[in-house]
């Protein structure tokens, strides 16, 4: 896996452009100018939600079903996932008390550490992609609970992002 980290991070790279380009070309037009929810670090209001999906209506939902949830981002989770594996397989083995541990301790240590994010950006994509395809459940709670996943997703994706970065420092140090 480790060997496999700068293809790893070519390809998340080029779907993070390609996801990037169709929000501020293309999703935002739809919307009216408004951010697709779950590119709101921060969340968002009921009413910030709302808002974006009247906006859509239904066409515009499924626009964004089909381009981005059922596409791009069914594959950039796993993707990201596996390159901060990678990272911090490589950067880790590349350090004495990393490389002492046994190798399914070190698969271990990177997979607890990336897996909550997989698990949250999955189930925000899920409940977004569950109110686009039915208005009807769009309710104070369903978007106040969309947008706590949207904030946990990138609280959690915070944790790898810091342990590569540390991780990188360490190796650069030595």
């Amino acid at each position: 896996m480790s060997r496999h980290a700068a293809a790893l991070s070519t390809a998340s790279t080029a779907i993070f452009i390609v996801m990037t380009t169709l929000e501020f070309f293309y999703f935002r037009r739809l919307s009216g100018g408004l951010p697709s929810l779950d590119m709101r670090v921060t969340g968002f209001t009921p009413d910030e939600g709302m808002a974006w999906l009247t906006a859509l209506g239904r066409r515009g939902g499924e626009i964004i079903i089909v381009w981005h949830y059922l596409t791009f981002d069914l594959l950039f989770p796993a993707l990201l996932s596996l390159t901060l594996l990678s990272l911090i397989l490589a950067f880790g083995r590349r350090l004495r008390n990393f490389r002492a541990m046994p190798p399914q301790l070190q698969a271990l240590s990177a997979l607890v550490l990336v897996l909550p994010y997989t698990l949250a950006d999955y189930a925000q994509n899920f409940a977004i992609a569950r109110l686009l395809s039915d208005f009807q459940l769009a309710n104070p709670d369903s978007l106040s609970f969309a947008s706590s996943l949207i904030v946990t997703k990138f609280a959690l994706l915070a944790v790898p992002v810091a342990v590569v970065a540390v991780l990188a420092l360490a190796v650069q140090r030595r």
